[in-house]
């Protein structure tokens, strides 16, 4: 093989290979998101002749995160935040409808459309928080710890979102 050909089958290897590792690299961020549900009303629009709405949504891909682990505070035997929180991301689902509105005093059609895409949300499973009716060891004791009243408590789930909706009305929308 001249040194030519191996030079052009080198290159274009290369090319392969880089477009092959973008495209394994763009794929996870586009899988993870939103998944579009498309309402086809195309064949009840074509069959009776008339304009219909168009509704779609998307429906979100919920992904688990990774905990917080326990802490150690200083004068607890045990740690905090014995059983941690798990994070979940995900989000709301989004809707997307846009409906023609009859005018009242003609033959045109104004549309009216309500656009709410998928929100982010941001959950924190519960998660559990104890200490042993034990202190630290106490130099005064001879390094035997103190009794005192066990702690058990329940961390609250968290959920945030911050959802949005946009209304319009115009002619063809």
């Amino acid at each position: 093989m001249k040194s030519t050909t191996r030079g052009t089958l080198a290159a274009v290897i290369t090319c392969v290979a880089a477009a092959a590792g973008a495209a394994a690299a763009v794929t996870p961020a586009a899988a993870i998101g939103t998944v579009p549900v498309p309402v086809p009303l195309d064949g009840v629009e074509k069959s009776l002749n008339v304009e219909l709405s168009t509704i779609g949504g998307e429906i979100p891909l919920p992904t688990p995160g990774a905990p917080e682990g326990p802490r150690f505070v200083e004068g607890r035997l045990i740690p905090e935040r014995a059983v941690p929180q798990l994070p979940v991301a995900a989000g709301l689902p989004g809707l997307g409808l846009r409906a023609p509105l009859p005018e009242i005093l003609g033959d045109e059609f104004n549309h009216v459309g309500v656009d709410a895409p998928a929100a982010d949300l941001r959950t924190l499973g519960p998660g559990l928080d104890v200490d042993a009716p034990l202190t630290a060891p106490n130099p005064d004791r001879f390094g035997l710890p103190d009794l005192k009243l066990p702690e058990a408590g329940v961390l609250t789930p968290v959920l945030q979102a911050v959802p949005t909706a946009d209304l319009g009305l115009g002619k063809g929308l």
